[in-house]
């Protein structure tokens, strides 16, 4: 007997140290934790339960039945996160660069199916250079599992996916569908072929980080959401994400103890739109003074600023937030805020998860490279996504709601439930200079008049009343009192129903 227990020790070692000694050493001298160090840091102390330690690959071709090392280059189990329950798979560099070979793909497939029958987010700390070449069509077929099980999992359970090294050709499909993705700065790339492959099929020269780096990813390709500055942070934010989340779409978003009281009026907020209408201000400064403990989780910080996305608490509930941004293109919707709030707006509606929106905007952003871009059918994609929710939805306007835009960004027409408005909101077709170029076209040389004209325009609809005795503002709201009443209307809608009619899927805009 102590002989079978000792071989299970000395295997769970070797098992253990993956690609050896060396190669871990190689690892670390990179900035770079290994996969189990990973999984210590992002689950909760001793939670973690390993699955197929002692798994090893099948293949013979090209010397590779002399390497079978155990777990085929990735580890994969469950544990928790703050004591909720998460799948993880963390592929490891060490052995064979976490290339995916057929039974490495089993693996994750394995417990992504657990996922979903069992609904617990999946967590993927991808590390891999691709598909095992010695395997050919096997490894492909492996991508292919993954990619099959992504998509049936998706709008079922959360799955989050952290680039913690080099991930290109399949090993970037299979985070892109997921709802997630953060990279680490310096270590991590995702891109289909590398600057290698570019500078022969194109001629282009490019580096690594210039081509799939975090910058170029977080600012320009929208492809991640976030990016930190090692394993450690990057690590410790995912951990926050899964707190605001639901485990599954079975499940309601936790609720937290909170310490902030839903009363709490904020004074300085009845300052805070300028008197210029031209001048901006930052809607940050709303979103965290609204916020439970002034505690805002952003996503896609980097990309399409002119609209902030991002989760927050009221009374300890997981509200997701959509924002115009006036300091940033006057907070015009764009071809890149579109999709990027479209988008965080469907995921939002897949997990039960209030929208709260928060609306200044002027319109649509003109020009040609917008419209040849396609700006309408991206624009409509943000449209068809807040129609789509079947969510609470509350909407506050805080100044400008201009032309399509006000009915894009959750207005009452697209089922909103409660839409407030400040008394400095403005709620017209366009801003008044515009109006009366338009209506009183004829008497632009004279100034006077055309001055008056702007003045009768602006105290007709530079304000919300218009709008209010219509019914499509339910409320004319203090400023200072923006937090007391949100969590009230977010409180009052906890027991929402609202189904749309019953079809196959729809047809979004894509």
């Amino acid at each position: 007997m102590k002989d079978i227990l000792q071989e299970l020790e000395t295997r769970r070692h070797t098992a253990r140290l993956g690609g050896g000694e060396r190669r871990i050493e190689a690892q670390h001298s990179k900035g770079k934790l290994t996969a189990r160090e990973r999984i210590e840091l992002l689950l909760d102390e001793d939670s973690f339960e390993e699955f197929d330690m002692f798994v090893a690959h099948r293949c013979t071709d090209f010397g590779m039945a002399s390497q079978r090392p155990y777990g085929d280059g990735v580890v994969t189990g469950w544990g928790t996160v703050n004591g909720r329950q998460v799948y993880v798979f963390s592929q490891d560099f060490t052995v064979f660069g976490g290339s995916l070979s057929e039974t490495h793909a089993q693996k994750i497939c394995k417990i992504m199916d657990m996922a979903v029958q069992n609904g617990a987010p999946v967590i993927g700390l991808n590390d891999s250079g691709g598909a095992r070449i010695q395997e050919g069509v096997a490894s492909l077929a492996g991508y292919a599992d993954v990619f099959q099980r992504n998509i049936m999992a998706s709008g079922v359970v959360p799955q989050i996916s952290v680039i913690m090294g080099p991930c290109a050709g399949g090993a970037v499909y299979s985070p892109a569908m997921t709802d997630f993705i953060f990279m680490v700065r310096d270590t991590s790339y995702m891109f289909v072929t590398g600057p290698d492959v570019v500078k022969t099929v194109t001629n282009e020269v490019v580096t690594a980080e210039e081509l799939g780096g975090a910058s170029t990813h977080t600012k320009k390709s929208s492809v991640a959401d976030g990016a930190f500055e090692n394993d450690v942070e990057a690590l410790a934010e995912v951990r926050r994400l899964v707190d605001f989340l639901p485990l599954s779409n079975r499940e309601k978003p936790p609720v937290r103890p909170f310490f902030d009281t839903p009363e709490r009026v904020e004074p300085s907020l009845d300052t805070l739109i300028p008197d210029n209408p031209n001048q901006p201000y930052d809607m940050k400064e709303l979103i965290l003074k609204i916020a439970d403990e002034g505690d805002f989780y952003e996503i896609q910080e980097e990309h399409a600023k002119n609209i902030i996305t991002g989760f927050i608490r009221l009374e300890g509930q997981t509200v997701g937030v959509v924002a115009n941004q006036p300091m940033v293109l006057a907070g015009c919707l764009d071809i890149d805020s579109s999709k990027k709030a479209a988008r965080f707006v469907r995921f939002c509606d897949c997990f039960e998860i209030p929208i709260l929106t928060l609306v200044d905007v002027p319109g649509f952003l003109p020009g040609t490279g917008q419209e040849y871009g396609g700006v309408i059918k991206h624009g409509a994609k943000l449209l068809f996504a807040y129609g789509e929710a079947t969510v609470p939805k509350v909407t506050v306007i805080t100044r400008k709601a201009y032309g399509g835009a006000y009915d894009v960004m959750a207005s009452k027409h697209l089922r909103g439930d409660f839409n407030y408005a400040w008394p400095t909101a403005e709620i017209a077709v366009m801003g008044a200079k515009g109006a009366v170029e338009i209506l009183h076209r004829a008497e632009l040389g004279d100034a006077e008049k055309i001055a008056h004209y702007t003045r009768d325009y602006e105290d007709r609809f530079a304000n919300p009343f218009v709008a209010a005795e219509k019914g499509f503002i339910d409320e004319v709201i203090m400023p200072q009192s923006t937090r007391r009443r949100l969590c009230r209307a977010f409180a009052s809608l906890r027991n929402k129903q609202l189904q749309n009619p019953w079809k196959k899927h729809d047809n979004i805009p894509l």
